[in-house]
């Protein structure tokens, strides 16, 4: 059990001695945001920008067009909402060489509300031209997205969350920008996933093998470019597809599977997710049931698409 922020604020550090171009920026969060770690190692490369989020990316995108590799973070509240203008004019129009890796995305993020819980900031990152928008979903997951941001030209959005999750890949799994991952094959569904909603759906894949349900599973970390092929070839196999992401319905992994579906081979299909509402005060794991986010929930929308394909 590992946060993803606790995973980046190590590969951050790590990267820091591997590459000097690299510098941080951090709106005055940074021991809960986990840049702290990179900090502590390397002063000279790490600005507190101050509760300044505009100001922050900016400046981002100044380094940038110095020829540093700048990441910028924040909560993901802040990165997608107060930023969003400098986000879109500064670095994803010119398509500036920045990094924003905001931390605390979704319900997860537990008592502090519906105020600081980012329901939206993956629909608003995908909808920006030239935006690359990833959400690992485990500690391993997160160190290669880290990494492969870093060696990419460009813009690049990495959602990360609050709480300790489970692994899903192992220590040395191998992240590929741009691909999907089956981590478990089946043939009646597939569970399309992304974030911490992929070790809810393989749970749910267990619990559907019980039943004599087989159901697949694809880790979707790249949102955006999102990976046609293997989501093309899970439509033709399977014929029924539940996403899953904690994040709202609209504008997010669901919508894109749904969007490129509906164009290119009409699946049954249902959305699990977040249905057009704030989130709420709680702790995690009383959020994720209130939000149907379980893998008990993710069982049922399952047996709601193989109901629907076996009546076709």
């Amino acid at each position: 059990m590992k946060a993803t922020r606790d995973a980046y604020g190590e590969m951050l550090a790590q990267l820091g001695e591997e590459n000097s171009n690299i510098v941080v920026l951090d709106a005055d969060l940074s021991g809960s945001t986990k840049t702290a770690v990179f900090a502590r190692k390397f002063p000279e490369r790490f600005f507190n920008m101050g509760i300044a989020e505009a100001n922050m990316v900016g400046t981002a995108a100044g380094l940038a067009a110095a020829g540093k590799i700048p990441f910028v973070s924040t909560f993901a509240i802040f990165a997608a909402g107060r930023a969003w203008e400098q986000i879109r004019q500064s670095v994803a129009y010119p398509k500036a060489n920045v990094k924003i890796v905001p931390t605390h995305g979704g319900v997860t993020v537990g008592e502090d509300g519906g105020s600081h819980q980012s329901v939206e900031d993956i629909a608003i990152m995908r909808a920006i031209p030239n935006m690359t928008v990833i959400v690992p979903a485990d500690a391993a997951d997160t160190r290669g997205a880290v990494a492969a941001a870093a060696a990419h030209k460009g813009p690049v959005y990495i959602r990360l969350g609050r709480n300790k999750v489970p692994a899903v890949f192992p220590d040395d799994y191998q992240f590929v920008l741009g691909k999907g991952c089956e981590l478990s094959a089946g043939t009646d569904m597939t569970f399309i996933t992304t974030g911490i909603m992929t070790a809810q759906a393989m749970q749910a894949s267990s619990l559907l093998e019980k039943e004599g349900i087989s159901a697949r599973v694809i880790h979707i970390a790249t949102i955006k470019p999102l990976d046609q092929d293997i989501i093309l070839q899970a439509a033709k196999e399977t014929g029924a597809i539940v996403t899953a992401e904690e994040h709202s319905v609209i504008g997010g992994l669901g919508s894109a599977v749904a969007e490129f579906l509906g164009e290119h081979h009409p699946t049954i299909i249902k959305r699990v997710g977040v249905h057009d509402r704030f989130g709420t005060s709680g702790k995690a794991e009383e959020l994720l049931k209130y939000f149907g986010l379980t893998p008990e929930d993710l069982v049922e929308a399952a047996k709601e698409v193989l109901a629907k394909k076996l009546a076709v």
